[in-house]
């Protein structure tokens, strides 16, 4: 059985007795059905990993002690920035799910002129949380060790002159640019608009901000599945995401 991964916002280190908070807790005890003396590995999104024992299991308490720090980081060494309109539905968990899995570092969730959807006050509050745990679920999957950063929602014309990478592309199925890919970078951002597309305004603008027009071939990709297929291919040429035969 594959030893369960469980992110706390605690800070950890070696051989200290730690309480986990509520929700691991009782998935824990509950979900998990786990006893005393089974082992986990905890994280806290600052860097690698601890093997730790369940010493004291309740319904929503339980207690484990660590053991050694695991130095272990599952980063790509392709910084990623996602800038992604956000959808209805659950696209947009979707969507930070897998590419928390791609390996992406950043994600910022953009209103467009074509967003349907709209986030105000304790709406947003609530829906970046929920995304933020969404995060941590992917990540106690997948291995990673660090969150990636989630910003919080930003208009995308906001956003696109304060983006730092050294290639910027926007998705587009018109593309009309086409610049090579073989020279490896070390950051790269993406921008993604939602299920309507950006519209002329906003893909001029992301030009003036040397933003490189990109397509994904001859088939119109939907909003949540473009940004997975973008980030797969720039892992594969750049990241850690190699084709080995």
């Amino acid at each position: 059985m594959r030893i369960p991964r469980i992110y706390t916002g605690q800070n950890l280190q070696a051989n200290t007795t730690v309480e986990l908070e509520p929700g691991p807790s009782a998935h824990i005890a509950k979900a998990l059905r786990m006893r005393v003396g089974d082992s986990v590995v905890l994280f806290n999104g600052e860097g690698g990993q601890y093997t730790a024992s369940i010493v004291a299991l309740e319904k929503k308490l339980v207690q484990v002690c660590t053991k050694e720090h695991d130095t272990q980081e599952l980063e790509s060494p392709l910084r990623v920035s996602l800038g992604i309109a956000i959808s209805r539905g659950d696209r947009m968990d979707w969507i930070i799910q897998k590419a928390t899995e791609l390996g992406v570092a950043c994600i910022v969730p953009l209103m467009t002129d074509r967003t349907e959807v709209k986030l105000k006050g304790d709406r947003a509050e609530k829906k970046q949380a929920h995304w933020r745990q969404i995060m941590i679920s992917a990540c106690e999957q997948c291995g990673r060790n660090r969150l990636p950063e989630l910003n919080s929602l930003i208009a995308v014309n906001d956003w696109l002159p304060t983006v730092d990478a050294q290639r910027k592309f926007v998705l587009h199925q018109h593309a009309t640019v086409a610049k090579t890919l073989e020279q490896r970078p070390e950051s790269v951002a993406i921008l993604v608009g939602p299920e309507g597309g950006l519209s002329d305004r906003e893909i001029a603008y992301a030009g003036d901000q040397s933003f490189e027009v990109l397509t994904l071939g001859q088939r119109v990709l939907r909003t949540e599945t473009a940004p997975l297929a973008a980030l797969a291919i720039l892992q594969s040429r750049w990241g850690d995401m190699p084709l080995q035969a």
